[in-house]
């Protein structure tokens, strides 16, 4: 993840932490829902240590928490708690006792500022019975108040904050004293002129304070900002610090993990990247959809459709696309549930010969650091390997409805991730540059080249971010090593040429240029096996798309062309630990094969209704047989 529990101070949670931590709490709490994959929120992360080290004060009242949906252990309660974007800010109030997502953070942005002051305003927003114990008033007091506060006979300090109705001054240094002993801290508007004339205040926001010993007056302090107030009340003889809650640092065993790195060759694709990819938008970026329906189940089945005519997949993992592309298309229904998309994709019927992996292993998209690299790099892939293919092999669209629309494509992912895709700011990033040149697109070979630019404009936009991989740094792609036919000079100033670009992608992202290594093996443990070592290359230049062929049939791997000189990116590997994920065994065939669990329920609804009925008709003539015997073939006397 993108925090460090017991070095930061943000509360880590995990999936069985968040209903822990916020169920019948005393305190309330403000939970980040995060991918560690997201841009976005690696550049928030700064921010977001930033705000929990500067309200770690206010621990008792209200924490600052994250959670990394993108851990596969907390795929599930980031379904529970209705998780559709990245990143998003849920308040969940103090004693909530019934479980509830809770509440969006609504602030006008979310700098550290905005989101301090928006976390007192949900303090606030808590029922006088409901408060956090620890929690002071943090409503002002009243003019005759403060009088009364002159006959201080507490043993304690006492300093009221006089400000203006629109600061937030006064409020956070009361959560500021939070944890300190022999200090209470109130607050006052200035709206009281001639009371505050008779104090002497000539200027807000200012500090009044009472003594111990019930001397008082104004304490001067060198800049009327919160830190100066705070450090000055904190530094007074006898306030001491109670013991202050903060986020625990787990054991060494818990924070022990192998990064194994999988030695690849940047000039190929890998299938192991385009399958995880696959993996994370359907079993997790889909499942925050809780029912399709409408523009949402049209995306989904035109993105589906797209995959399985197009992708140059394994042969198991193109029947399991196949199925659910016709699944989808024969469907009746106008809304779905996202459990039945998810039954069909777990093969739950066990129907032989489907297969899709259960976890990701990215190898040509692996990053330097878990959170860095992975599903985004693999769903440009994805994309760009869709925008290749509709161009290489035009008659696979052929009675989809795709065939000779040349934006088809594009018009497709632009929907995907407009509906789908899980951070907020990629989404609109990608959408604005829809907008502005989409509809220029007017031959396949220029949706190809189209997604290429905007691919090379987010990676400008994004170099020397937090989400740059320093290993893998931003830069316009291809790079002269892997396409020098690509670039050229012109008036001394590095050019593309656009029509060897055009040559290169539909290479790089055809079947002849997919490798297997890495890829999980459907029929047992991952190919990379307990020693960590890669499984013997399969090149795909011998398969078809469409083709079924088992993959002990692929022929060998084919050497690069020569057209692009390449150096293969060798990383050391580090050996597999122990615990290799083992993949579900071979299915076996299964009467019905293709229906879900939903097809099977109303199967068997149907049934039961018409063997109902069916005993019922027969109760009835039964029945009315009876009595006609009866009335018309009465007993003689």
């Amino acid at each position: 993840g993108l925090y460090r529990p017991g070095e930061d101070a943000v509360w880590v949670l995990d999936s069985g932490g968040v209903r822990g931590a916020t169920a019948n709490s005393s305190a309330a709490w403000l939970v980040q829902f995060y991918s560690s994959w997201c841009g976005h929120c690696i550049g928030y992360a700064p921010t977001w240590r930033a705000l929990a080290g500067d309200v770690r004060d206010w621990a008792a009242a209200i924490r600052v928490a994250a959670l990394d949906c993108a851990a596969e252990k907390n795929h599930d309660v980031c379904r529970a708690y209705d998780i559709r974007l990245y990143p998003t800010f849920r308040y969940f109030k103090a004693f909530t006792k019934e479980f509830t997502i809770g509440e969006d953070f609504k602030g006008a942005n979310r700098e550290l500022p905005t989101v301090r002051q928006s976390m007192i305003d949900f303090l606030q927003n808590h029922t006088e019975g409901g408060r956090p114990p620890a929690c002071p008033a943090l409503e002002p007091i009243l003019p005759s108040d403060i009088l009364s506060l002159f006959d201080n006979r507490g043993g304690h300090y006492v300093a009221v904050i006089f400000e203006s109705n629109s600061s937030y001054v006064g409020r956070e240094v009361i959560l500021d004293l939070v944890p300190y002993e022999n200090m209470v801290v109130k607050r006052t508007l200035d709206s009281d002129r001639a009371f505050l004339e008779k104090l002497g205040v000539t200027s807000v926001p200012a500090c009044y304070l009472i003594y111990p010993n019930r001397t008082r007056g104004f304490v001067n302090i060198g800049k009327p900002l919160r830190s100066f107030f705070s450090a000055y009340l904190k530094s007074l003889p006898g306030v001491r610090k109670k013991i202050l809650l903060s986020p625990e640092k787990p054991s060494r065993e818990e924070n022990v993990g192998t990064t194994v790195w999988r030695e690849f060759d940047k000039a190929r694709l890998y299938t192991a990247d385009l399958e995880s990819a696959l993996h994370y938008l359907l079993r997790v970026e889909l499942a925050a959809h809780r029912s399709l329906a409408g523009a949402e189940l049209k995306t989904l089945k035109d993105f589906i459709t797209l995959v399985a005519k197009l992708l140059p997949g394994r042969p198991p993992v193109m029947k399991l696309l196949e199925m659910l592309q016709e699944w989808l298309a024969s469907l009746p229904l106008d809304r779905i549930p996202y459990e039945a998309v998810l039954d069909l994709v777990n093969n739950k019927m066990r129907i032989s010969g489907l297969f899709l992996t259960s976890h990701v292993k990215w190898v040509g998209c692996q990053g330097s650091r878990p959170e860095l690299r992975g599903y985004p790099c693999a769903l440009w892939q994805l994309f760009h390997t869709l925008t290749v293919q509709a161009a290489a092999r035009p008659e696979a669209l052929v009675d989809t409805g795709f065939e000779g629309a040349p934006q088809a494509v594009l018009q497709t992912l632009r929907r995907y991730v407009r509906t789908f895709f899980g951070c907020r700011e990629c989404g609109k990033h990608f959408e604005e540059m829809a907008q502005e040149s989409l509809d220029t697109v007017r031959t396949p070979d220029q949706a190809v080249l189209w997604l290429w630019r905007k691919h090379n404009v987010v990676n400008s936009r994004l170099a020397g971010l937090p989400s740059e991989d320093p290993r893998f740094p931003k830069a316009p792609w291809p790079t002269p090593d892997l396409c020098p036919a690509c670039h050229e000079e012109v008036k001394g100033l590095d050019s593309w040429d656009e029509g060897q670009v055009l040559v290169f992608l539909k290479q790089h992202y055809s079947h002849a240029n997919l490798l297997d290594t890495y890829s999980a093996d459907p029929g047992g443990p991952d190919e990379e096996g307990e020693r960590g070592h890669p499984a013997p290359q399969k090149s795909r230049s011998s398969q078809h798309p469409g083709s079924l062929r088992p993959p002990d049939a692929l022929g060998s791997q084919p050497q690069p062309s020569e057209n692009w000189a390449h150096r293969p990116d060798v990383r050391a590997q580090s050996p597999r630990g122990a615990g290799a994920r083992m993949e579900p065994a071979a299915a076996v065939p299964f009467l019905g094969a293709g229906f879900s669990s939903l097809d099977m329920s109303l199967c068997v609804l149907l049934y039961v209704a018409s063997s109902l009925f069916l005993m019922v008709m027969c109760f009835f003539f039964r029945v009315r047989s009876k009595r006609w015997k009866v009335k018309h073939y009465a007993p003689g006397v």
